[in-house]
């Protein structure tokens, strides 16, 4: 009957309906049982990119060890092959190589050979950290940065890399000729940072080691303990023969020393000067070398001084006759206070007579040689008119008076001092050195007195 067949289909739809929606709150427990699976079940799903390789994953990895292996035993054995043939091609190819002494060339040798003995090593452990520039170049002595330039040292890597590429069809595997050649160009790349460390630290080295020595020669120039030590220490540094030197002295700035040191460093390389320089206590000594007149070469580096006056010694002809430039240099920077308008630079000389008054001989003995002496030997009238003028009388009418002679009598004399001496006694700070003088010259402290 039709009423009878239809019930079993609504209780069959319902049954399937209620298997095909299943209870919402059985969704929920079963995503919160799944949300609690640990995450090695996860792995443990054959899902290729969820951690455990499949296994196609792991025939591949296995198949790439096997050529990995091969290929080292086969880069073992061509090792002293590849390092010969790149010396070869360095000796080849480097016409600065040929020319170097052959203790040198001995040296690059093992950096080429530790260098591809480092790249079998990294090539057997890739994952592992190799300190390459200590496997590379510590088999070198620290000297070969000194023999060798960072432009050379990069055509020496390039020349071994090139010979190594060149080989990868010989030396890998068949099959893995890509990977040895990834693996090569990734050596490379860490071979070039190496080199860059490598330089850097010396330079680092050489810098402190540099900066030492330079302020040994200023100290030994300062404390008039020069000899040829000095010469050879300063050559080391660069130092050539310049025809003219004189030393510049003035308060350092604070600050760290090696800047200040550095600062003056790049001025006179923009002024295109020979330097020596060191930061001694609380003073900043520039050994100047170079054909510039004295304040002008001063003036291009007095930027990195501190305030207060900046000294020049007098020039000299070479290193060694720099001794008397800076003992001039020093005193007047202590006597220059007695100055106060004096200008920024001034030179030392022109600090003559505030440096004889702080006790300097050297200023005292210079004074009455330039100044007393000539005046006596010209004749005592100059002498004579010289101290009325200054001392007596304070116009040429008045000196001429007291002298017994006409004006012009007066003013001829007065300009046979400024002949003899270089000083007008005019000038009133010229007249002051003058008066100085010649008080020296009566108290007998000449040369002839000590």
């Amino acid at each position: 009957m039709p009423s009878a067949s239809a019930k079993p289909d609504k209780a069959s739809d319902r049954t399937s309906g209620e298997r095909s929606s299943p209870d919402p709150s059985a969704d929920t427990g079963q995503e919160k049982k799944s949300a609690k699976r640990p995450a090695s079940a996860a792995r443990g799903s054959g899902v290729p990119g969820r951690g455990r390789m499949t296994a196609e994953e792991r025939r591949l990895a296995s198949e790439r060890a096997e050529l990995r292996a091969a290929t080292l035993k086969r880069l073992e054995k061509s090792a002293g092959k590849l390092a010969s043939a790149a010396i070869a091609r360095m000796d080849d190819q480097l016409a600065w190589y040929r020319r170097m002494p052959p203790e040198h060339r001995s040296w690059i040798g093992l950096v080429a050979q530790a260098g591809i003995a480092a790249f079998t090593e990294w090539y057997r452990h890739p994952e592992a950290p190799q300190a390459i520039s200590t496997d590379v170049f510590g088999t070198a002595p620290r000297e070969l940065t000194r023999a060798i330039t960072l432009r050379q040292t990069v055509e020496l890597i390039r020349t071994t890399i090139e010979v190594m590429e060149e080989a990868i069809e010989e030396v890998a595997a068949p099959g893995d000729e890509a990977g040895m050649r990834e693996s090569v160009l990734v050596y490379a790349r860490e071979i070039a940072f190496a080199t860059a460390q490598v330089y850097a630290q010396a330079a680092e080295a050489r810098g402190a080691w540099d900066a030492r020595l330079e302020a040994l020669v200023v100290n030994s120039l300062l404390s008039g303990d020069a000899d040829e030590g000095v010469l050879s220490r300063a050559a080391a540094l660069g130092w050539g023969q310049p025809s003219q030197v004189r030393v510049v002295m003035g308060s350092a700035p604070d600050g760290d020393s090696e800047l200040v040191v550095e600062a003056i460093r790049r001025a006179a390389r923009y002024a295109k000067l020979h330097v020596l320089t060191g930061v001694l206590g609380r003073r900043l000594v520039v050994v100047v070398g170079g054909d510039k007149e004295p304040v002008h070469a001063a003036r291009a580096l007095i930027g990195q001084f501190a305030p207060g006056p900046v000294v020049v010694g007098p020039t000299v002809g070479d290193l060694l006759s720099a001794t008397r430039s800076a003992h001039a240099a020093a005193q007047g920077l202590k006597a220059c206070a007695a100055w106060p308008d004096a200008p920024r630079p001034v030179l030392a000389d022109d600090l003559l007579p505030e440096r004889a008054l702080a006790g300097d001989e050297v200023a005292r003995r210079q004074l009455v040689e330039e100044i007393y002496t000539p005046l006596e030997e010209a004749g005592s009238a100059l002498l004579e008119t010289l101290s009325v003028y200054l001392e007596q009388a304070s116009s040429l009418e008045g000196a001429a008076r007291m002298l017994f002679v006409h004006p012009n009598t007066v003013r001829y004399r007065l300009r046979r001092v400024t002949d003899v001496t270089g000083y007008a006694p005019s000038d009133v700070r010229s007249a002051f050195t003058l008066r100085i003088a010649l008080a020296l010259g009566r108290l007998g402290s000449g040369p002839d007195q000590g």
